[in-house]
C-alpha cells in the first residue's frame, strides 16, 4: 500500500457536498451570532466604551468589553507545549495594537442585530504613534507592550522594553577569519514580504454546552489538542471542561493553527450558556488573524577562487506584528531550516531577531521562516556564482552536503540526502545546459532559467509526538484513531495506507477517525510537516502491536507456532499451507464474546528525537519582454528527495500547490498598508493570487531515497515545495536582464525600473 496512487478516502464526501465542514454541523436552533468590534487605529488606549444604546437593539443578548473578560494572558499559537512564544494577549484589552484588534464582543440572535449594535457602540480612544516599520522598532522610545504580566515560557531573549520578542545566535567556526582568507566576498540585503494564507474557508467556530455542562468547540483548526489548551487557558477553565472537534478543513496552510474564533465563541457560550457561532468575513481573515512574517536579511558570503564557500554570515530581522505568536520560532527556522544544506562550510554564523510592530500579527504559513531564509541565502549564492563566473548549479554541487552529515550547526544527524541527484535531474528536466543563462527568442523577448535548492524538517525534534489507537472490530475490519488534522492534504489517507501495509490488508478495511479530543488520542497536530513522519511512525507501532495480539489469538485457534503465521487481508494463515487459516471476523466476534478474551486493541505513541530533512531543487524558466519588463513563468521543474513517496498522486498535488504558492510570493502577492497601518489589500479583488493560467507548466520529479527514521522510509513534503520558486525566479530574471531584484514581490514594474536604471549607468 506504500508508493501507490490511492484516492483520498474523503474525496467522495467532498465532491458530492456532504455536510462535513464546521458550518454544516450546526444543529442547534437557538445559536447566537457573534460579531467583533475592531479598532480603527494601529495603536491606541481605550479611555471609555459606551454600550448602552447598542444593548437596546432588539435581538442583542449581551456585549462584552475588556472589563468583562478573564485576565489570563495566553498565546494564540497551537504548536508545542509550553508554547515557544510570548504570552502577550488577553481576550480583550484596554490597549489596541493594530488596525483590527478586538475591542468588544457582540452576541445577538442574528447577524442583523449584531451589526446594528456594533455601529452604536461609542469608543473613546487615546491615539498613540504606531511603529509600522520593523527596522525602526528595536530600541524605539515607543513601546508596544508595556504590560507587567507579559511572559515567555522559554528564554528566547524577550525584552519588551526594547520591543524585542526574541534573539537567537548560532553557528560554527570563525567567520571573520574565513572572510579574511576568502578571495571573493558578496554582501547584500534582501526582503521578503508578508503573505496571506488565502484558504477557501475563512476562520470559524461553533460552540455549545453539552449535557454534562462541558464546553464543546467545533472549528476548522489544525490542532485540536492545542486549541483545547488555548481555550482553557484564555477562559481560565479546566481542560476537562473543554472538548474540541475538528471537522473537515477548507484549507489552512498554517493559518488555522491559531486560536482566534475559538476563543471568542467559547467565551460567549461559557458566559451565556447558549450555543454560538463566529464566522469571519474574508476581510477579517485577511486583516485580523495572521500572515506570513515579513523578514529582512543581511547576507555575507566568502569563497575562494574555485568556488569553495568558506564562510556564511546571515542576519535576520523578523517582523512579528502586534503579538509575538510564532515570531521566535519562525525567525529561528529561517536559519535552522536553511543553513544545514551548507553544513560542510567551515564557518557559519546566524543572528536572528524578532521585533514587535503595530501591524497584523505574523503567524505560521507554509514554509515557516525557511521560505524567507531560502530566498535570501540562495539569491546571495547565485550572486557569488556570477561573481566567480561559475554556473550556479556547479557552485551548489561543490558546497552542499552529500548523502548525510552531522555535527557543525546540526543538533541531530542528517541520515539521508540526495540533493546532488535532485540538482542533476532538475537540470535535465528544465534543459539547463541548453538554456542557461538566456536565449533571445525575437521581438525583444528572451527566455532565461534560474534555480534554487531548499531543505526543511519533518516535525520538531524533542517536541512533536503522536499517539495512535487501533482496534479490530467484530467483522475483522480496523479502526484507527488519531488526534491529527487532515488539512485537505490527504493525511488521513496516508495514515490508512501506512496502517494497511503494517497489517497486510487493503485500505478499504481501515476506517480513520481524527481530530476529536474526547474520542481520539493526543497528537501535536498538522504543522511543521509532521503528520506523515510523526503520526505515521506512531501508526506503524500501533498496527504492529495490534498485529501481534491478533497473531497471539490466532495461534491458539490454529494450534501453530506464532512465527509460522501470516496476517493477510481478512484472515490469519499458516505460512506453509495457506488453506489453514482463521478468519479475522471469527476472531473479532470472539473478542467481544465475554470471558477471558484478548482485547484486540492497541495504543502506541511516537515522539521524535530527530527531524528528517527532505531536499529539493527547483528550476524556473521565464519569458521576459525587455521593452516592458513583463515576464511570466513558462516551466517550473521540481526534483524532490522526500524519501519514500507514500502516495505519488497526493505528493504530486502537494508539489504543484506549493510551487503555485511560491510563485504567488515571488511575483503577485503584495500586502499593502496605508500610512495609518490599515491593510489595504483585504480581499481577493485587491490581493492578487496566481491562477492556473499564471503559473505555467509544473514538472514534478521524485528522487528515490530512503530515510531510516521515517515510516517506511518517508520524509516530509508539504512545506519544502514552497521554498525555491522565489529565488529561482529572481535568479532567472537576473540572467534575462542583468538586474537583481532583492525585495519581494518581483513585479514587472520593478524589473522595468531596474533595467531603466541599469541602462542609464546605475547599478
Amino acid at each position: 500500500m506504500v508508493n501507490k496512487e490511492v484516492r483520498k478516502i474523503d474525496s467522495e464526501a467532498i465532491v458530492t457536498g456532504k455536510p462535513i465542514y464546521t458550518e454544516d454541523l450546526i444543529f442547534h436552533k437557538d445559536v447566537l451570532t457573534i460579531k467583533l468590534l475592531r479598532s480603527p487605529h494601529a495603536f491606541a488606549k481605550i479611555k471609555n466604551i459606551d454600550t448602552k444604546n447598542a444593548l437596546k437593539v432588539k435581538g442583542v443578548v449581551n456585549i462584552f468589553t475588556y472589563k468583562d473578560v478573564p485576565n489570563y494572558r495566553y498565546s494564540m499559537v497551537g504548536e508545542s507545549y509550553p508554547e515557544a512564544s510570548p504570552h502577550d494577549q488577553l481576550i480583550l484589552e484596554d490597549v489596541v495594537r493594530y488596525v483590527g484588534d478586538e475591542v468588544a464582543i457582540i452576541a445577538a440572535e442574528d447577524e442583523r442585530a449584531a451589526i446594528k449594535a456594533m455601529k452604536l457602540i461609542k469608543v473613546e480612544y487615546e491615539v498613540m504613534t504606531p511603529i509600522l516599520d520593523a527596522r525602526e522598532s528595536e530600541g524605539n522610545k515607543i513601546l508596544i507592550h508595556e504590560e507587567d504580566d507579559l511572559f515567555c515560557p522559554f528564554d528566547f531573549g524577550l525584552d519588551a522594553t526594547k520591543n524585542i520578542v526574541s534573539r537567537e545566535k548560532m553557528g560554527k567556526g570563525d567567520v571573520e577569519k574565513e572572510f579574511k582568507e576568502s578571495d571573493v566576498i558578496v554582501e547584500h540585503s534582501y526582503m521578503t514580504q508578508s503573505q496571506a494564507h488565502c484558504m477557501m474557508e475563512t476562520h470559524r467556530a461553533y460552540t455549545y454546552i453539552d449535557t454534562n455542562g462541558r464546553l464543546v468547540v467545533t472549528s476548522a483548526n489544525q490542532s485540536a489538542y492545542h486549541m483545547r489548551r488555548q481555550v482553557s487557558k484564555a477562559l481560565g477553565i479546566p481542560l476537562s471542561k473543554v472538548r474540541v472537534i475538528k471537522p473537515r478543513i477548507g484549507g489552512g496552510f498554517g493559518g488555522k493553527n491559531i486560536a482566534v474564533t475559538e476563543i471568542y465563541a467559547s467565551f460567549v457560550t461559557w458566559m451565556t450558556k447558549r450555543p454560538a457561532k463566529l464566522i469571519y468575513t474574508r476581510e477579517e481573515t485577511f486583516a485580523m488573524t495572521n500572515t506570513r512574517h515579513q523578514m529582512f536579511f543581511d547576507i555575507k558570503i566568502g569563497a575562494d577562487k574555485e568556488g569553495n564557500i568558506k564562510a556564511i554570515d546571515m542576519k535576520a530581522l523578523n517582523n512579528t506584528g502586534a503579538y509575538g505568536d510564532n515570531g521566535p520560532s519562525v525567525c529561528s527556522e529561517s536559519g535552522h531550516n536553511v543553513l544545514p544544506t551548507y553544513n560542510n562550510v567551515p564557518a557559519i554564523k546566524f543572528d536572528g531577531r524578532t521585533v514587535y510592530t503595530n501591524l497584523v500579527p505574523g503567524g505560521a504559513l507554509r514554509g515557516y521562516g525557511a521560505t524567507q531564509g531560502t530566498f535570501a541565502l540562495d539569491c546571495a549564492i547565485d550572486e557569488l556564482a556570477h561573481k566567480l563566473n561559475m554556473d550556479p548549479t556547479e557552485i551548489k554541487l561543490k558546497n552542499i552536503i552529500k548523502k548525510q552529515t552531522e555535527g557543525g550547526i546540526m543538533n541531530f544527524p542528517i541520515r539521508s540526502c540526495a540533493l546532488d541527484e535532485c540538482i542533476i535531474r532538475g537540470k535535465k528536466l528544465i534543459g539547463w545546459d541548453e538554456k542557461y543563462p538566456v536565449r533571445d527568442i525575437g521581438n525583444n523577448k528572451v527566455r532565461a532559467v534560474g534555480m534554487s535548492v531548499g531543505t526543511h524538517g519533518s516535525g520538531i525534534a524533542n517536541i512533536d509526538m503522536a499517539i495512535v489507537n487501533m482496534r479490530m472490530d467484530e467483522d475483522g475490519t480496523y479502526k484507527l484513531f488519531s488526534g491529527s488534522s487532515d488539512l485537505g492534504t490527504g493525511s488521513d489517507t496516508i495514515l490508512a495506507q501506512i496502517a494497511a501495509k503494517a497489517l497486510n490488508t487493503s485500505i478499504d478495511r481501515i476506517s480513520v477517525y481524527t481530530g476529536d479530543t474526547d474520542m481520539c488520542p493526543y497528537d501535536t497536530g498538522a504543522y511543521a510537516s509532521c503528520t506523515t513522519y510523526v503520526t505515521g511512525n506512531a501508526t506503524i507501532k500501533s498496527a504492529e502491536s495490534l498485529k501481534q495480539k491478533i497473531l497471539k489469538v490466532a495461534q491458539k485457534k490454529l494450534d501453530l507456532p506464532i512465527d509460522d503465521l501470516i496476517l493477510y487481508e481478512d484472515r490469519v494463515c499458516y505460512s506453509e499451507d495457506v488453506e489453514k487459516f482463521v478468519l479475522l471476523s471469527e476472531l473479532g466476534k470472539e473478542s467481544v464474546g465475554g470471558g477471558n478474551q484478548e482485547v484486540l486493541y492497541s495504543s502506541e505513541s511516537y515522539g521524535i528525537q530527530e527531524s528528517a530533512k527532505p531536499f529539493l531543487a527547483g528550476f524556473a524558466e521565464i519569458e521576459l519582454d525587455k521593452t516592458t519588463g513583463e515576464f511570466k513563468v513558462i516551466n517550473y521543474a521540481c526534483s524532490t528527495d522526500c524519501g519514500t513517496v507514500m502516495n505519488p498522486a497526493l505528493a504530486r498535488i502537494q508539489v504543484e500547490g506549493g510551487v503555485t504558492q511560491g510563485i504567488g510570493l515571488a511575483m503577485y502577492e503584495d500586502p499593502r498598508h496605508g500610512s495609518d497601518g490599515k491593510l489595504q489589500t483585504s480581499n481577493l479583488l485587491q490581493y492578487k493570487v496566481p491562477t492556473k493560467k499564471d503559473i505555467g507548466n509544473i514538472i514534478v520529479d521524485f528522487v528515490d531515497n530512503y530515510e531510516p527514521t521515517g515510516p517506511y522510509g518517508a520524509k516530509s513534503l508539504g512545506e519544502i515545495v514552497i521554498h525555491t520558486p522565489a529565488p529561482a525566479i529572481a535568479n532567472a530574471i537576473y540572467n534575462a536582464t542583468g538586474v537583481r531584484i532583492r525585495e519581494l514581490p518581483i513585479t514587472s514594474e520593478k524589473v522595468y525600473m531596474a533595467m531603466k536604471k541599469l541602462n542609464q549607468g546605475g547599478k
